[in-house]
This record gives C-alpha cells, sequence and structure tokens, in this order.
C-alpha cells in the first residue's frame, strides 16, 4: 500500500509542478530599427520584445552607415579601423561570397553607391570620369582582417553593409530566440526573414512574394506567388521598387562593381531561400548584379541554394523561372 501511496505522492507533485510552469504562446512583437519596421512572432512563455530590441540596437552600432560611431562608420572614415565580433562575422561572410559570385557581391561599392544617390549621402551628378575615378577603390580584395583590424590597401575604400546586414541582423535575433528554447518562430527584418517550426496555425510559415510593380511606396502591395517553408531563410532583391528618375531614364538601385553603373537586364526581382539570411540577403543582391542565366547556374551548383526569378517579358507580362527546388515550396496562387 505504501508503495502505491508513494507513487501517488509523486504523480501528484509532477503535475502540480508541471501545472505551475508558464503556458507557451505565440507572441508578436514590431518595432523600427534599420530605417525599416521588425515583425516577429515566438512561441514562448515570456515577452522577449526588450531582448529583441536591445539585441538589434547593438547590432546597429555595428554595421550602420548612418551612425556616426558606428564601427562600420568609423572605419569609413578611418578614424578606427578596429572591429567588433559582429563586423567580423559580416566580413568573412561578405569575401566568402565575394569569391563564390566571382566579384559580383561587393561590400566596396559605398562610394559608388553614394555618387549614384542610393547611400548615406545626397545624390551627386553622375559623370563618367567620376564613375572611373570611384571605380580605382572598388574591389574587396583589397580588404583583409587581420586580428581584430581591418587592414586597407586604399584609405578611400568605404564599405556598405546594407545588402548583408540587414539579413545578418535577422539571424542574430534567431539565434537569440533559439537561446531561449524557442521552437517555433518568424524573424522578419525589412522584408529579410528567417523561419522555424510552425505558425500559430500549427503549419508552415506562410510568405507572399511580390509581384514587381512600380510602388516605392508599398501602397499597392501585389503577391505573385505564396510559399510555406520552415527551417529556413529568405529574402529579395528587385529594381521595381528602389529607384530613381533622372533625365527620363529609370535608374535602379542595384549597382554594378564591375561597371560603376546601375545594372540593365531582365531580371526584376529574386526571391532566395538559405540555410541562413546573412547569405540569402547577399545572394540575392549578387543575383541581380549577375543576372538570370548566370544566377541560375550558381543556384544549380549549391545545393543549399533554392531562387525564384521575375524576368521582364514583352508586352507588360512578366516570365517567372525558378530553380527546380524551389517548387516545392509554393503552395498557392494569391
Amino acid at each position: 500500500m505504501k508503495k502505491y501511496t508513494h507513487l501517488l505522492i509523486a504523480a501528484l507533485i509532477f503535475i502540480a509542478a508541471y501545472s505551475c510552469q508558464p503556458k507557451k504562446e505565440y507572441i508578436r512583437t514590431e518595432g523600427l530599427i534599420f530605417g525599416t519596421i521588425y515583425h516577429m512572432t515566438y512561441e514562448h512563455s515570456a515577452d522577449l520584445s526588450d531582448t529583441i530590441q536591445n539585441t538589434l540596437n547593438a547590432f546597429d552600432w555595428s554595421m550602420s552607415t548612418y551612425k556616426q560611431e558606428s564601427t562600420i562608420s568609423k572605419i569609413n572614415r578611418n578614424v578606427s579601423l578596429e572591429t567588433d565580433a559582429y563586423f567580423r562575422q559580416v566580413f568573412k561572410k561578405a569575401k566568402e561570397i565575394t569569391e563564390k559570385t566571382n566579384g559580383a557581391f561587393d561590400m566596396t561599392v559605398a562610394p559608388l553607391v553614394n555618387a549614384w544617390g542610393f547611400g548615406f549621402s545626397k545624390k551627386d551628378s553622375v559623370s563618367e570620369g567620376l564613375i572611373d575615378s570611384i571605380r580605382q577603390y572598388v574591389g574587396m580584395e583589397m580588404l583583409s582582417l587581420e586580428g581584430t583590424r581591418i587592414l586597407k590597401e586604399k584609405p578611400e575604400i568605404m564599405l556598405d553593409g546594407s545588402a548583408i546586414a540587414k539579413g545578418f541582423a535577422v539571424d542574430v535575433v534567431a539565434n537569440v530566440l533559439e537561446s531561449f528554447n524557442v521552437d517555433n518562430y518568424m524573424v522578419e527584418i525589412g522584408g529579410e526573414m528567417r523561419v522555424k517550426g510552425l505558425n500559430p496555425k500549427q503549419t508552415t510559415w506562410r510568405v507572399g512574394i511580390d509581384k514587381p510593380i512600380d510602388d516605392p511606396e508599398v501602397l499597392n502591395r501585389q503577391l505573385q506567388e505564396i510559399i510555406g517553408i520552415s527551417d529556413i531563410a529568405l529574402a529579395t532583391s528587385g529594381n521595381y521598387r528602389n529607384f530613381y528618375i533622372k533625365g527620363g531614364k529609370k535608374y535602379a538601385h542595384t549597382i554594378s562593381p564591375f561597371t560603376g553603373y546601375p545594372v540593365d537586364h531582365r531580371l526584376l526581382g529574386v526571391s532566395v531561400l538559405a540555410p541562413d539570411c546573412m547569405s540569402a540577403d547577399a545572394y540575392a543582391t549578387a543575383f541581380m548584379v549577375m543576372g538570370y542565366e548566370k544566377s541560375m547556374a550558381l543556384v544549380e551548383q549549391n545545393n543549399e541554394l533554392e531562387a525564384y526569378f521575375i524576368l521582364d517579358g514583352e508586352d507588360d507580362e512578366y516570365e517567372i523561372k525558378m530553380s527546380p527546388g524551389f517548387s516545392k515550396f509554393i503552395i498557392d496562387k494569391p
């Protein structure tokens, strides 16, 4: 009898302890960072909003070109060439993807981006002479990391992290959530995202791919496709929203490090799936430089990447191309 009594008491203690544990629920939070909006949904027993915001603020002091005292700004001004842990992770990944894309991804395009007016300064008048004078300072091969210091072959070299840092920030927050044992989450910053597990409806996370319409203010968003994803990251780059018109010509926001000029080809937008958002972000930008054919060839050689391409067609129509593995993620038409 004592044996059963002890078992009953143990069971009651277990039930009581379990019932006292905080109940997990899906929590939604949003805020502003890097000049854009973030949205996050995660399943946990506690609100982690403050932790998320503090993490993003710390990251901002590393990679923001809008903060004069950030690590990347000090390096660009040669005030200090010392780096922090965040910067070093971004830099190493950038060097890796620059090599894999044969230079199509290049953080040193910052002076060109500024000259064309898409960076952190006002638009300058652009001439062939200006572009030629700037291109001598473009090339990731002129930078190296020695310990915690960046070494520049030329002091005029400047870095633009906008095509990779936002994706890494997504990864940073995702890693923070996982450190709190969060198994189901969606982290999205300015359209770049990483997801894990299931959404509140207990399905894969539903994500829309936008149609390439001229809508810079995103006032008339229309979806081209809906995909269902889990345990993966997604980043999108496109020239149909980020552009300005000068002299009757539309200039895209993607600057080619090879020519110094905005790209001019049929590829309007690309969405890239990768294990981490930093890689997806960088590859998406590189593909906008490379164009469809070279990008598809690279994706087909890399079993960690999938991509969805929207190309300019005839009579205002769009042409859709995708890597063989991307189609399995498409779940519905809008």
